[in-house]
């Protein structure tokens, strides 16, 4: 017998009855906005709770190449900004539940840059590309989809995509300029240009670099710009605005089949990136925390979504660009399914299924502590 649909249904009315339209999808240029009780908030606690976002927002300095500048010059060798960057502004953030706003403060309608936030919409590209059939298995070698020189190091040769998603890949090689480890270098000054090599898939390392090549390896697969790819696949059909872009470096240029295109950047570490609105990250998070589904569309297979926020082995709060909860580690007062995409400078898309809940924070400071009193509001 199969049991599925009794338990959507038992589910769905679950959640009615907490007075939670649960499969609610925002039509196109709209929201329905419910008030705190409506949708099981303590009202008082939840405007306390954005009383405290706001007093912990990152807006100081505003100038967003100072930010950069002064944040990794020091760091890293030769750090230049390649890409547009977009001064920040007060903080921001939406609470939405059911599908529904049940808060939210600060300019939500503008695009801001969301730094690695953008890693997590890269793999949903990811998953298209997967469920596509143009990649079989991301247990495949990347070089086996790639032509020229990505992957044509001896050590970068067994790459695979899970590899590159996790990142945990040790992709040595120098992209639009940048060596990979000028990014976050590790070990003494003197010997960053040698640094240690790492079997691909046994050591966990940050870095835009090869995310940069993760991007430049699916942008050859799609043989069309990601940008694209992502609006007509994901961001028309779930009603986003017209306003978001994904930039890549003004050197990140490329000819594919006879057309320049550019490849974008997975962060805004070097500037470009994605620069989004509250708004269209929170359609983007409802579109997850719905598995993949918008109104009868599955526009992102449930089984990608299901995947890509499992425990990588090198680093057990980490999916396939998403962060995890792992053993309530990151956002104690969060349940341990709860997972979210981040960025530089305090950028959350945080997606909680135990609670019907999606939140944004924009220039955030306290994560942990802001989740906490969210939380903390419910009923």
């Amino acid at each position: 017998m199969n049991l599925a649909p009794r338990l959507i249904l038992v589910s769905l009315v679950f959640l009615a009855g907490r007075g939670v339209a649960s499969d609610y999808f925002p039509p196109p240029h709209e929201w329905k906005h419910r008030t705190p009780a409506e949708a099981s908030f303590d009202a008082a606690r939840l405007a306390e709770a954005i009383e405290y976002a706001k007093a912990h927002g990152d807006v100081e300095p505003r100038d967003m190449r100072r930010v950069l500048l002064d944040s990794y010059s020091e760091k890293e060798p030769d750090y230049r900004i390649l890409g547009p960057v977009r001064d920040r502004v007060d903080t921001a953030g939406i609470v939405v539940r059911g599908g529904t706003i049940i808060a939210e403060w600060g300019d939500v309608e503008r695009a801001d840059m969301t730094f690695s936030a953008a890693k997590s919409y890269l793999s949903t590209l990811a998953g298209l590309a997967v469920a596509d059939g143009r990649i079989a298995s991301i247990d495949d070698r990347a070089a086996r989809y790639i032509d020229g020189d990505l992957f044509a190091d001896a050590h970068d040769a067994p790459i695979t995509w899970r590899e590159l998603l996790q990142q945990n890949s040790d992709w040595k090689g120098t992209l639009w300029g940048v060596p990979d480890w000028a990014d976050r270098p590790e070990g003494k000054r003197a010997h960053w240009a040698e640094r240690e090599l790492h079997e691909p898939g046994t050591h966990f390392k940050y870095n835009d670099v090869r995310i940069n090549a993760l991007a430049l390896a699916l942008l050859q697969v799609f043989r069309e710009p990601l940008p694209r790819v992502l609006a007509a696949r994901v961001m028309e059909p779930i009603g986003a605005s017209s306003t978001w872009r994904w930039l890549g470096y003004d050197n990140s240029w490329v000819e594919l089949d006879g057309l320049r295109m550019q490849s974008v950047s997975g962060g805004g570490h070097f500037g470009g990136g994605l620069f989004i609105s509250a708004l269209d990250h929170a359609r983007y998070g409802l579109l997850f925390l719905r598995h993949g589904r918008w109104n009868t569309r599955q526009l992102v297979p449930a089984s990608w979504i299901a995947l890509a926020h499992q425990p990588s082995p090198t680093k057990d709060d980490y999916g396939l660009l998403w962060w995890l909860n792992t053993g309530r580690k990151a956002v104690p007062a969060a349940p341990e399914s709860a997972y979210w995409a981040a960025g530089f400078g305090g950028h959350y898309v945080y997606i909680d299924d135990a609670h019907d809940l999606v939140v944004v924070l924009r220039w955030q400071k306290d994560f942990p502590g802001t989740m906490a009193k969210i939380l903390g509001a419910l009923r």
